[in-house]
């Protein structure tokens, strides 16, 4: 690790505690002058670091700036051998763990960025992820002997994970619009992209990339017109280090559930925060509307949906979508 690393880790991990120039530098194994032009180029990047003389420096605990140091404090075990990467803007970090992906990058390398120019949502839609508001990621998964259909077994799990997570930081409850889509408080404050390469010659998943995007506090700029009335987010205003809690806590339980795929422990808390359930629904397929009750999701997470005609069908997530 670099000197402003190193010291990010020492700050991160102890949050309102001052610590002197010469602590840090024998802490750190670096010269008084490194520290001080660490502390510069940190405070550079937004880093609210209080320097006191007589005192020495201290990161503010309301800080909430995304960083892997900030992020592998809450880690479990199990996600220390993940290879997490922080971008302050990129185009989208689906994009990223792509090419990463082709050129052989291992299982678990993780993307996280502040903001996204060209945020990736289904069916070619855009995902709106201005900076400082939000928790962009993606994650690269190699699943043995997966199939297609399997997937949404990696989508879902997800939204399950995300629910928890939130749950976990916020004390709020989430819930999830089949099949990708979290609600905090009616309102949509988190949606999940899987995108995945199949091999042509057994049909198997040759990598899957799994993107999650998360509104933690509303955006400075406010939400677009075409989403204003539907988009949420997770805090009303900003919190402190709720970024790095909430990525973490995710990454906490989703490797926890993948490290179990094809199994589908996770299955009734996916069921249990589902709230189309017993809902009127439109079935939305290649532009047709058909109109249906939602009797349940199976152990596929297929949804079971009844019809006028009280024709009986299980949906998978594919080309149908669903609106209330």
């Amino acid at each position: 690790m670099t000197t402003k690393e190193k010291l990010l880790e020492l700050f991160e991990n102890n949050k309102g505690i001052y610590f002197s120039g010469e602590e840090i530098a024998e802490n750190l194994s670096v010269s008084r002058a490194a520290v001080w032009k660490a502390v510069k180029d940190l405070q550079s990047k937004g880093y609210n670091i209080d320097a006191i003389r007589n005192k020495g420096y201290s990161l503010s605990a309301q800080t909430d700036i995304i960083s892997v140091q900030g992020i592998e404090k809450y880690l479990n075990p199990a996600c220390k051998n993940l290879k997490i990467e922080v971008v302050q803007s990129t185009n989208s970090t689906n994009a990223i763990i792509r090419e990463k992906a082709i050129n052989g990058a291992p299982e678990g390398y993780t993307v996280i960025a502040n903001m996204q120019t060209d945020g990736k949502g289904r069916r070619g839609r855009k995902f709106f992820s201005p900076a400082d508001s939000g928790v962009y990621m993606s994650i690269l998964l190699r699943p043995m002997h997966c199939t297609a259909s399997q997937a949404v077994n990696i989508t879902t799990m997800a939204s399950v994970a995300v629910c928890e997570a939130i749950e976990a930081v916020s004390g709020k409850q989430a819930q999830i619009k089949w099949v990708n889509d979290i609600y905090v408080s009616e309102k949509k404050v988190c949606g999940i992209l899987t995108e995945a390469s199949i091999g042509l010659e057994d049909g198997f998943l040759e990598y899957v990339v799994l993107g999650v995007g998360i509104n933690v506090s509303p955006p400075k700029v406010g939400f677009p017109d075409d989403i204003k009335n539907v988009a949420g987010a997770v805090f009303t205003q900003p919190q402190s280090d709720s970024k790095n809690h909430l990525a973490s806590e995710f990454l906490n339980r989703f490797i926890s559930y993948y490290s179990e795929f094809p199994k589908t422990s996770y299955i009734d808390e996916y069921r249990k925060r589902s709230f189309v359930v017993g809902k009127k629904i439109h079935v939305i397929s290649n532009g047709t509307y058909k109109n249906a009750n939602v009797l349940g999701i199976d152990d596929e997470c297929r949804l079971i949906v009844k019809y006028e005609d009280d024709n009986i069908e299980a949906l998978s997530s594919g080309e149908i979508s669903i609106k209330l």
